[in-house]
C-alpha cells in the first residue's frame, strides 16, 4: 500500500492521544500552560521592574508560594483520599485565574504592592498544593500504570510546546500592556482550562468508610511513605534538587534585568530556551529513561540543570551572557522534564489507589520543604554578596547532588517501573 504524507503525521493506533478522555485532559494542560507562561514572567517583573524588588523580597515572593506546601500538603493528603480528585483540579484552576486577575485591579486602583504579591504567590502556592496533587492523581485515573511514563513524557510535550511559543508572546504583551495588566491573559485561559476539564468523563467512586479518621490515615500515608525506600530516595533526591532551584530562580530575572540588561521583551525571547529543552526531552525522554532507567535518567535531569546554572554564574555580562541566559534556561527544563517524568512515574507505580492522595501530598511536602529555604538563601546570598554567587551556589550543589545520588544504589538499581506488591494491591487504608 503506498504511503501518503498524511500517514506520516497520523498518530500511530496505540497512541494515547488516541483516548478521548486523555485527549481532553492534554489540552487542558496545553492550554493552561500558555497561560502559565504569562505568570512565571508578569508576576516576577512585576516585582523586580514595576516595585523594584530587592533580591530578598523576590526570595520571599517565592518562598509564600512553596509555604501552602509545608503547612498544607499532608492534610490535603487526607482530604483527597475521600473525595473526587477531578472537581478540586478545575475549582484550582477557576482559583488561580481570579488571583492573578487581582493583581492588574490592584494596580488600577493603585493598591498594588509587594504584600499583595505575597498574598498572591501565596494563595497560588495554597492552591497549587491541593489541585497540584489532585491533578496529578486524575492522571492516574486515566492512563494505565505502565504507560506512566508515556503520558508525563507527553504532558511535558503539551507544556514544551507553550514553552516555545508562550514566552515570546508573553514579553511582547507585558511590553504592550505592562506586566500587570498582562496577567489577564492568564486569568482567561485557566478558566478555559477549566472548562475543557468539566467535559472529561471520570468514573472514580470513593467508598464511604465508617471508620474513617483524620490523623490515623494521615499517620498512614507517612508510613507508607517511610515503608518504602525508593520513595524516600526519591524525596531526599528531588527536594535538594528543589533547594538549587529556588535558590537560582529569585534571582535569574534580576540577573537577565539587572546584569544582563535585557528588557522584559528580550526575557521572553530568551525563555523561548525553555521550551526547546522540554521538547527534546519530552521527545526523547521516554527513550532515554527507557535506555538509563527511570532512576539514572532523573539523576541525569539534576546534572544537566545545574551544568545551566554554573554556565551563567560565570557568564559575562555581553551577548555571551545573553546566549548563556538562554542556555540555562533550555538546560533547566530538559534537566526538569528528565526530572519528573520518571519521579511521578515512579511513585505513582508503587503506590496502591487507595493511599495515592496521601502519598502524593507527603512526597510533594517532603520535597518542597527544602524549597523555601532554598528560596531565602538565594535571595541573601544575591543581595548581600552577588547575583552570580546564587546561580553558582545552585549549580555547584545541584552537580554534587547528582554525583551522590548516582552513587545511591536505590537510585541506580531501578532500571525499570517498579509494581505494586501483591499484599499492598488489596490495601484499603
Amino acid at each position: 500500500m503506498k504511503t501518503t504524507i498524511l500517514d506520516k503525521f497520523r498518530l500511530p493506533s496505540n497512541d494515547l492521544l488516541r483516548d478521548l478522555v486523555y485527549r481532553r485532559l492534554w489540552t487542558s494542560i496545553l492550554i493552561s500552560s500558555f497561560g502559565a507562561q504569562v505568570t512565571m514572567l508578569a508576576l516576577p517583573l512585576t516585582a523586580a521592574v514595576l516595585l523594584h524588588a530587592s533580591p530578598t523580597q523576590m526570595g520571599l515572593l517565592v518562598f509564600m508560594e512553596t509555604l501552602p506546601f509545608v503547612l498544607l500538603s499532608l492534610p490535603s493528603g487526607v482530604l483527597l483520599d475521600r473525595i473526587r480528585k477531578l472537581p478540586v483540579y478545575i475549582i484550582g484552576e477557576s482559583t488561580i485565574s481570579v488571583a492573578v486577575a487581582s493583581v492588574p485591579l490592584a494596580a488600577w486602583l493603585g493598591w498594588l504592592s509587594m504584600g499583595w504579591l505575597y498574598f498572591v504567590g501565596f494563595i497560588i502556592g495554597m492552591v497549587n498544593t491541593t489541585a497540584g496533587s489532585a491533578a496529578q492523581i486524575v492522571l492516574t485515573q486515566i492512563v494505565p500504570r505502565n504507560r506512566l511514563v508515556e503520558a508525563h513524557a507527553k504532558n511535558a510535550l503539551a507544556t514544551s510546546g507553550s514553552e516555545i511559543a508562550g514566552p515570546a508572546a508573553a514579553g511582547a504583551l507585558i511590553k504592550l500592556l505592562g506586566a500587570p495588566l498582562a496577567l489577564l491573559a492568564d486569568a482567561i485561559l485557566l478558566l478555559t482550562s477549566a472548562t475543557i476539564l468539566r467535559g472529561i468523563d471520570v468514573k472514580e467512586v470513593r467508598p464511604v468508610r465508617e471508620d474513617a479518621h483524620f490523623w490515623r490515615d494521615l499517620k498512614a500515608g507517612i508510613r507508607f511513605v517511610r515503608s518504602k525506600p525508593l520513595l524516600l530516595t526519591l524525596a531526599a533526591t528531588v527536594g535538594g534538587w528543589q533547594l538549587c532551584y529556588n535558590a537560582a530562580l529569585v534571582v535569574q530575572i534580576l540577573f537577565a534585568t539587572r546584569v544582563l540588561g535585557l528588557s522584559e521583551q528580550a526575557v521572553g525571547f530568551c525563555y523561548m530556551g525553555m521550551g526547546l529543552g522540554s521538547i527534546l526531552a519530552s521527545v526523547f525522554g521516554n527513550r532515554i529513561s527507557r535506555r538509563l532507567g527511570p532512576g539514572p535518567c532523573l539523576v541525569t535531569g539534576i546534572a544537566v540543570c545545574g551544568t545551566g546554572w554554573f554556565t551563567l554564574a560565570i557568564a559575562p555580562a555581553s551577548a555571551l551572557g545573553v546566549f548563556a541566559f538562554a542556555f540555562m534556561l533550555m538546560c533547566f527544563s530538559t534537566g526538569g522534564v528528565l526530572i519528573f517524568i520518571n519521579f511521578l512515574a515512579l511513585r505513582q507505580a508503587v503506590t496502591p489507589e487507595p493511599l495515592l492522595g496521601r502519598m502524593t501530598s507527603t512526597m510533594r511536602w517532603l520535597i518542597l520543604i527544602p524549597a523555601g529555604p532554598g528560596a531565602l538563601i538565594g535571595g541573601w546570598m544575591g543581595e548581600h554578596i552577588g547575583l552570580r554567587y546564587s546561580l553558582g551556589f545552585a549549580g555547584l550543589s545541584a552537580v554534587l547532588l547528582a554525583a551522590v545520588a548516582w552513587r545511591n544504589p536505590v537510585i541506580r538499581a531501578t532500571t525499570v517501573l517498579p509494581q505494586i506488591e501483591k499484599h499492598e494491591e488489596l490495601l484499603g487504608a
